[in-house]
């Protein structure tokens, strides 16, 4: 008989970066690989902030969906079926109106987990995170039906709201921090992604946490010949330098940083910084740039997928930009994209960080101090200028043996779906 597994997360396919694009990698793993799969999510909007077309015209609050699957091994394929529910989008995100949109998502959720509890009984519940809690939903269909509980964490939520000052209230942080323990309490596996975050973790819950990291399709994304080529296809110079920053332009990532450092190295005429995506803040972004005059610094809209390997392998440098108080917060799930084309990463992330360890332990990036300026336009000129074949070299090598998402899935699948509680 077929085993039966039910995500919980506020963020799937189609969306093309951050925790949707893994959350929806990974049930189509496990429906192509003969398990019956089941997503309570919710419509997608990021990272554009809007819900995105065409289910900006559906009318219904909820939607349920049935994705066709193909079978990657002998057994056949199970299903996907994913419920769309509603929840509140901001146009321009505060802090306040992120709690507003996880609670909105959390509610509406609620009432999906509570009508299939009557249903075939899963055999898995996963919830990802953020927001965090959606462990409870997870939590209160185990005491029902006896399901095995995965809590994923993607990222810190609690911290990041605490230490970017999101969450000022010590009282109300304490108290989120009492219902996480309960969840971890509760929940038979807790993973997350990198090793910084799996040991803050543990230090929390008190138990073993599961290595459950970001992956990436290395047979999608792999190193290209003839960048000069590449270039002339996106409408650069074949003797232009391009620095590049891709994914969501939000505030917390510092991204203003690049333009400084753009005003800084004018005078190098062969730089050209793009910052491709979409978000928030984008719009901001250009309003300085525009401002500081800057003739050097372009604006793309997200690329589309099946462009996307040529547009990663066209830049010379890619920056992976976060601010101090995230980089042992966050593994960016862009690096995973990065290493895959074999790209030379200019990364931001203290000593000491899990960030910084993983990328010296492999030699595969350039690493500067995170919130410092001076540091970042050495990095950039450093990563331009010097022979950075080795750690391209390092970059894929490590994305072939650590990132690839059989050999994560198959582990995965392992110790999670097919161990019993």
């Amino acid at each position: 008989m077929r085993k039966r597994v039910l995500l919980i997360g506020g963020n799937f396919a189609p969306e093309p970066t951050g925790i949707g694009k893994y959350n929806g990698e990974m049930m189509k793993w496990l429906a192509s690989n003969g398990y019956d799969c089941t997503v309570i999510t919710s419509y997608p909007y990021y990272p554009q902030w809007k819900v995105q077309e065409p289910y900006g015209k559906v009318k219904s609050w909820y939607k349920k969906e049935e994705q066709p699957v193909t079978a990657l091994n002998g057994y056949g394929a199970g299903r996907l079926q994913i419920y769309r529910c509603p929840q509140y989008v901001p146009a321009k995100p505060s802090g306040a109106k992120r709690i507003m949109l996880d609670f909105s998502f959390a509610l509406s959720a609620f009432f999906k987990v509570t009508q299939l509890l009557f249903r075939k009984k899963f055999d898995v519940v996963i919830a990802v995170v953020p927001p965090f809690h959606l462990g409870l939903l997870a939590v209160m269909y185990k005491k029902i039906r006896g399901a095995k509980v995965m809590y994923h964490i993607q990222d810190m939520q609690i911290e990041a709201a605490r230490d970017l000052q999101m969450i000022k209230s010590k009282k109300l942080i304490g108290l989120l921090f009492g219902l996480e323990r309960y969840i971890f309490r509760q929940a038979d596996v807790v993973s997350s992604i990198s090793d910084g975050m799996i040991r803050k973790i543990h230090e929390k819950a008190g138990k073993d946490i599961f290595f459950f990291p970001n992956w990436v399709d290395v047979t999608l994304f792999h190193p290209l010949e003839d960048r000069a080529a590449l270039k002339q296809e996106f409408g650069f110079a074949p003797g232009d330098k391009v620095i590049l920053y891709s994914g969501a332009i939000g505030e917390k990532q510092g991204l203003e940083s690049i333009l400084y450092a753009a005003q800084k190295l004018q005078h190098r005429k062969e730089l050209k910084f793009l910052i491709c995506g979409s978000g928030p803040y984008k719009a901001r972004l250009e309003e300085m740039a525009a401002a500081m005059g800057l003739q050097q610094v372009i604006f793309f809209p997200l690329q589309p997928f099946e462009k996307f390997n040529r547009f990663l392998n066209m830049a010379d440098v890619h920056l992976v930009i976060q601010k101090a108080n995230a980089s042992d917060l966050v593994m960016p799930s862009k690096l995973t994209t990065i290493l895959a084309v074999g790209g030379v990463a200019l990364i931001t992330a203290n000593p000491g960080t899990s960030l910084h360890d993983l990328v010296t332990r492999y030699n595969m990036g350039v690493l500067v101090n995170a919130e410092d300026q001076q540091a970042l336009d050495e990095g950039i000129c450093q990563a331009v200028d010097a022979d950075a074949s080795l750690l391209q070299e390092n970059a894929r090598a490590y994305a072939e043996t650590y990132l690839s998402i059989g050999k994560i899935m198959s582990r995965f699948e392992e110790t999670v779906v097919q161990s019993q509680n």
